[in-house]
């Protein structure tokens, strides 16, 4: 598979059977991450040390930073059948690991409440966050001030993907209009965020392997 394509029965007008209702949001907004998201942001980010995935669901990212090398250190409120459950992220006071990568949560102002939370705990281990984001997040006035105040190091926005369940049929269309950034805070960063494009498309493949790419050629030239 080359390219996402919609399914068809999620687009027909007129489908021969009724559809199930979808609610408006997931429970516990668990919409997992496609693999082709976190082997692109490993293609431009490399982590020294082992990492923690706070809102792992089913494994989706933390499968593909074991698959690729890393030790990963899985948690999750809700039980998933991956990872430990019962760890609410928003309460520890103690870092799993050196690193923090996830696809956190959005509705209720959650998203934003891991981000705070995540770059308080890497400050004692001195690790990088990453936060797989929807794009609108980067320009909220709500958000302004204190995206100033700790400015990401990289914002990667990432074409293509779909985070939707398996098992819930026909999301709505709206969905499909969803886009996502990969945002990445690193300790010392200062001044503005460099901003760069991923295609999902190259790393849909599971053998797709990071290549030291024209981004990350410029970063450290």
């Amino acid at each position: 598979m080359t390219a996402f394509a919609i399914p068809a029965a999620w687009t027909r007008a007129a489908p021969a059977q009724p559809m199930p209702d979808v609610p408006r949001r997931l429970p516990n907004d668990f919409y997992p991450t496609p693999p082709e998201a976190t082997r692109a942001l490993l293609s431009v980010e490399e982590f020294d040390g082992d990492i923690w995935e706070p809102a792992c669901g089913d494994g989706r990212i933390a499968k593909v930073l074991a698959d690729h090398g890393h030790a990963v250190v899985s948690t999750d409120l809700h039980a998933y059948g991956h990872g430990v459950s019962g760890i609410d992220f928003l309460r520890e006071r103690t870092p799993r690991a050196k690193h923090i990568v996830t696809n956190p949560p959005y509705g209720w102002g959650l998203a934003d409440r891991f981000v705070r939370r995540a770059l308080t705990l890497t400050q004692q281990t001195g690790g990088k966050v990453a936060m797989l984001l929807n794009m609108a997040s980067l320009c909220h006035p709500r958000r302004t001030a204190e995206w100033q105040q700790t400015p990401p190091a990289r914002i990667y926005a990432i074409d293509d993907i779909f985070c939707w369940p398996d098992h819930v049929p026909r999301p709505p269309m709206k969905f499909f209009t969803q886009r996502y950034v990969w945002v990445v805070w690193e300790q010392g960063h200062q001044g503005p965020s460099a901003f760069w494009w991923l295609s999902s498309a190259a790393f849909r493949e599971p053998n797709s392997k990071p290549s030291f790419n024209q981004f990350t050629q410029r970063r450290f030239s």
